[in-house]
């Protein structure tokens, strides 16, 4: 395995109700933290309405990383923000798929999937 890569977060807003966020490097138990904390920051904002997470440059993540993207959905959905996995490589797709988690955190019946939790 290589080196871990620090991950870096490049936030833009191409629209007013728009966050888009650039993620590169890994997305770990070192480094996911970095991602919650910006999140939550960007939650206080009553003006956003979607989050994109631009996804190409995430050479890594652990069951770590895979839990604070799905803390990420929850808060998104509790206020009411659509949130978009953009750009995904085959390795995000992969550990999203065998752990049963790309419909809920890409929207493709996350509804249904909650429903049936909360029951």
């Amino acid at each position: 395995m290589s080196d871990p890569r620090e991950l870096s977060l490049t936030w833009t807003s191409p629209q007013p109700d728009v966050a888009y966020v650039t993620l590169a490097g890994d997305l770990d138990y070192d480094s996911a933290d970095a991602l919650a904390t910006a999140v939550n920051g960007m939650l206080e904002s009553d003006s956003v309405r979607e989050l994109r997470l631009d996804c190409a440059g995430v050479q890594y993540c652990d069951s770590y990383g895979l839990s604070t993207l799905l803390m990420v959905r929850r808060r998104t959905a509790e206020a009411g923000i659509a949130l978009h996995l953009d750009n995904r490589g085959p390795a995000l797709d992969r550990l999203l798929r065998v752990t049963n988690t790309l419909e809920h955190l890409t929207g493709r019946g996350a509804r249904a999937r909650e429903e049936q939790f909360d029951s």
